[in-house]
C-alpha cells in the first residue's frame, strides 16, 4: 500500500505558474504508474496526465498538452507537476494516484488503487 500527500496548490493570476507535488510512502513507489487529476464543483473528476514508472513515458490531456509537465524522482518518492500559462479554467483540486497493476498509462480514474487528499488550485482571471 502507498500514502500520497499532494502539495504546492494555491492562487494565480492567469498565465502565472505552479508546480504541484506529491510525495508518496513506502519503498515500492517505483513500481507505480502515477496520475494526476482534477475536479471542479459540479463536475466530475477528469485525467490530466500519468507518468510510467521509470519516468520516461508520459501521457496528458488535450487540454493541459504542452502548458503542464508531469515527471518523478523515485529516490525521492515523488512526483510532480509543473503548471505553466494557468488558464481560469484549470481551477480544480488537484489529486494524484496510484496504479499498481496497469502495464500502460490509463486516462481511467478507475484504473488507480490509490488517491491523496487533494490540494487546491485556483487561477484568478
Amino acid at each position: 500500500q502507498v500514502q500520497l500527500v499532494e502539495s504546492g496548490g494555491g492562487l494565480v493570476q492567469a498565465g502565472g505558474s505552479l508546480r504541484l507535488s506529491c510525495a508518496a510512502s513506502g519503498r515500492t513507489f517505483s513500481t507505480y504508474n502515477m496520475g494526476w487529476f482534477r475536479q471542479s464543483p459540479g463536475k466530475e473528476r477528469e485525467f490530466v496526465a500519468a507518468i510510467s514508472r521509470s519516468g520516461d513515458t508520459t501521457y496528458y490531456a488535450d487540454s493541459v498538452k504542452g502548458r503542464f509537465t508531469m515527471s518523478r524522482d523515485n529516490v525521492k518518492n515523488t512526483v510532480y507537476l509543473q503548471m505553466n500559462s494557468l488558464k481560469p479554467e484549470d481551477t480544480a483540486v488537484y489529486y494524484c494516484a496510484a496504479d499498481r497493476s496497469s502495464g500502460y498509462l490509463s486516462r481511467l480514474s478507475r484504473q488507480y488503487n490509490y488517491w491523496g487528499q487533494g490540494t487546491q488550485v485556483t487561477v484568478s482571471s
